[in-house]
């Protein structure tokens, strides 16, 4: 009689995780896919990757396996330049393509002249692979009124013949984001635990920005919502505030900028060199910030620049991605 008792028991607690993990998961997958990707959800898919946080690719959530994003000022082939510079998302060999080449429905319906039709069709986002590699842009089409413009994925390798490597070289280090790879640093330091990426419809607007639309997370997984509000909302704080000096200062140390902040220190993602290749002496500047709490220094010490390689520069790319 126990044992059927467990058994029962057993069974009923598995039909109702399950059914709490198809409200959760599957359920609002349906919604997303029934509305048409905006170009917000469009750049957010391409920047941040196929998954990002844990994964097979990355089961230790190191930044690996991403995308980069770069700003191109000139056409990598041509060399002639492109007036606005526009953005381009790379997949280098061996980067798992974003979900929208593997499952194009994610994109919304299939419709004429739709983002899935326009990504497929005329994008030819279906011929990318990770062998390859592939280099996407965001590309609109439409020109009767504004109403009429569609955003839609353009496979620039199939389109216009650009490598991952070409248009890496073409853009240079100053013009490379590692914006995949910080999202992933946020969710492993678990930012979201005190910062949301969803203002609501409420006095929110005045202080952090609109509310996000359903179709701005159309190719995004996972969402990282958020799980509290100690502090601000930071689904546009790139348009709030874009100085990245502030940003490399407040990651460093927060009460650099805010003598009463109750953020911790992230100077550890700074690994153990500067940009320069000099060894950083945390325990030095630790004494030095201390003295100048204690009015024993006029100026606090200065920030050691973020190495081009460490985990901080790619977190404060993605922070400053957010707009």
């Amino acid at each position: 009689m126990a044992f059927r008792e467990y058994k029962i028991g057993s069974r009923l607690f598995g039909v109702a995780l399950g059914g709490s993990m198809l409200i959760t998961l599957y359920f609002p997958t349906v919604n997303m896919t029934s509305v048409q990707a905006t170009e917000i959800g469009l750049r957010k898919g391409l920047a941040f990757g196929r998954v990002s946080g844990f994964s097979y690719q990355d089961p230790f959530l190191e930044g690996k396996n991403m995308p980069k994003t770069v700003l191109l000022k000139k056409d990598p082939k041509t060399g002639a330049p492109i007036d606005p510079p526009i953005y381009a998302y790379v997949y280098e060999p061996g980067i798992p393509m974003p979900g929208a080449v593997y499952h194009p429905r994610t994109l919304g319906p299939l419709i004429p002249n739709g983002v899935q039709d326009l990504s497929v069709r005329k994008g030819h986002i279906t011929e990318a692979t990770s062998a390859k590699g592939a280099v996407f842009v965001v590309n609109e089409t439409g020109n009767e009124g504004p109403d009429d413009i569609q955003a839609y994925i353009e496979d620039a390798s199939a389109t216009r013949g650009w490598t991952p490597e070409e248009v890496l070289k073409t853009a240079g280090d100053s013009n490379t984001m590692y914006i995949g790879a910080g999202k992933n640093f946020f969710i492993r330091e678990g930012c979201w635990w005190c910062h949301t990426l969803l203002p609501e419809e409420t006095q929110d607007w005045q202080a952090f920005g609109v509310p996000p639309r359903l179709g701005d997370y159309n190719d995004e997984s996972p969402t990282a919502f958020g799980s509290d509000r100690k502090a601000p909302d930071l689904l546009h704080v790139g348009s709030r505030n874009s100085s990245r000096e502030w940003m490399t200062m407040h990651f460093f140390n927060p009460r650099l900028v805010q003598p009463h902040s109750i953020m911790p220190r992230f100077d550890y993602l700074w690994g153990k060199v500067d940009a320069n290749g000099k060894p950083i002496d945390f325990a030095a500047w630790r004494k030095e910030f201390n003295e100048y709490k204690e009015g024993k220094r006029v100026y606090p010490p200065d920030i050691p620049p973020p190495a081009p390689n460490s985990d901080a520069r790619k977190l404060i790319d993605f922070v400053l991605s957010l707009k």
